[in-house]
């Protein structure tokens, strides 16, 4: 055996230090993922986005850290002040000089339609966490995005179905004049013709600045309808239920329900007004041990505001990106967001939001949608203790199949 010279000695240990001086280097080298919020920060819609999404899309880095410390991400924000304009222009720069590899978030149908393009032209990733319309995971696909937590066909047809079991077959439709509310309406007509209800009229308010809503509650009741359908969101659909209660709509037979109902809106409206209204979701900050331990988590550093299911999907988003990001590589994702978004696609997302799922060839994430009913104040027990479950849907029976979509890209 050869003689361990000194120089021999110095060599073999400068090897071993310098192999982890290299990999430090390498790692100092390498771009931070920066993964841009946009989001409505001051508006109607701001309870489910601005600073909520930011705090939740946070919490996601930080456990991801846990396992990937080497890894650096950055958040920015934006308020796009609910036009999709200027919510192009600002994406548009995050990806050109800003260092952007993901935005996430996107409360309005209309930017995120606009946005694919982009998207896949730039060959960045969206995560679109806050948007209803369906047609991202149909005629508008892209191998560039992800659909997350809720859409239009999910939320419609959970609803619709419910109350059409209960002999509720006459629908009368007050929609926000944008694209999410013409999605909701068109699912939700669907699914009543379908099971041999009827759809006896839908009228279209502005959005937004439209604060009264006596007109269109007045033409709901005069149709006749036993149900009246609210395909509006936010401080929207918050005035429009307290204002069908001053009307006493219900007297009349009527049942109130929303497609795009959540926790702060039925807090904001309160339970005295909203108790018995049915509503679909996502998501509930009571379901189980673990999303109350996330709730607690979240509202220790969002002034106390409970989460809405744009909020969990935004956590349960970034979380799985990143971990597609950390399989890939930093170098490898931030050269292509399509293949980020093939990685989301080709392992399960597992979370303590949502759980253990699957995101579909067409982009869209697969978990139950559930249906809710707002308890009288009697049944609730504390602040944000707003619904009670009324059944749970399968993604297998509450998101629309691949089949009937038009989603080209997951056919071929």
């Amino acid at each position: 055996m050869r003689a361990l010279t000194r120089r021999r000695l110095l060599v073999s240990a400068g090897t071993v230090l310098a192999a982890p001086l290299i990999a430090r280097v390498a790692q100092a080298a390498a771009k931070p993922i920066r993964i841009g919020v946009l989001g409505d920060m001051t508006g109607p819609y701001s309870v489910f986005s601005g600073i909520n999404t930011i705090a939740a899309t946070k919490l996601a880095i930080a456990d991801f850290n846990q396992l990937h410390p080497e890894i650096q991400v950055d958040v920015v924000s934006a308020d796009f002040q609910l036009k999709p304009d200027i919510g192009i222009s600002i994406t548009r720069q995050w990806f050109e000089e800003g260092g952007v590899d993901c935005i996430i978030d996107v409360p309005m149908s209309a930017l995120a339609l606009g946005l694919v393009n982009l998207c896949t032209q730039k060959d960045k990733v969206a995560l679109f966490t806050g948007t209803a319309t369906e047609d991202l995971t149909g005629k508008a696909c892209s191998p560039n995005h992800v659909h997350w937590t809720y859409d239009s066909y999910s939320l419609a047809t959970t609803v619709a179905r419910a109350l059409l079991a209960k002999k509720l077959d006459r629908w009368f439709f007050i929609a926000a004049d944008y694209a999410m509310g013409a999605s909701v309406v068109r699912d939700a007509s669907a699914a009543i013709t379908e099971a041999g209800g009827s759809v006896l009229g839908t009228v279209r308010h502005p959005f937004p600045g439209t604060g009264d809503f006596s007109s269109y509650l007045l033409q709901a009741q005069a149709s006749g309808a036993n149900v009246i359908c609210f395909a509006n969101a936010g401080e929207d659909l918050e005035n429009s239920v307290k204002q069908a209660k001053e009307f006493n709509i219900e007297s009349k037979g009527a049942v109130l329900t929303a497609m795009l109902m959540d926790v702060p809106t039925v807090r904001a409206i309160g339970l005295t007004q909203a108790q018995g209204l049915y509503y679909s979701n996502a998501f509930y900050w009571d379901m189980n041990d673990n999303t109350r331990a996330f709730t607690r988590r979240l509202v220790a550093v969002n002034n106390g505001t409970y989460p809405a299911q744009n909020v969990a999907g935004a956590y349960s988003a970034t979380l799985h990106y990143l971990k597609a990001v950390a399989a890939l590589g930093v170098g490898a994702a931030q050269s292509s967001g399509r293949a980020v978004v093939a990685q989301m696609k080709a392992e399960p997302f597992d979370d303590p939001v949502f759980g253990r799922g699957t995101v579909r060839a067409d982009g869209r994430m697969m978990n139950n949608t559930y249906l809710f009913q707002v308890k009288a104040p009697g049944e609730s027990t504390s602040d944000w203790d707003c619904s009670k479950l009324a059944g749970t849907v399968s993604p297998q029976d509450g998101i629309r199949s691949i089949a009937s979509g038009s989603c080209t890209m997951a056919k071929g």
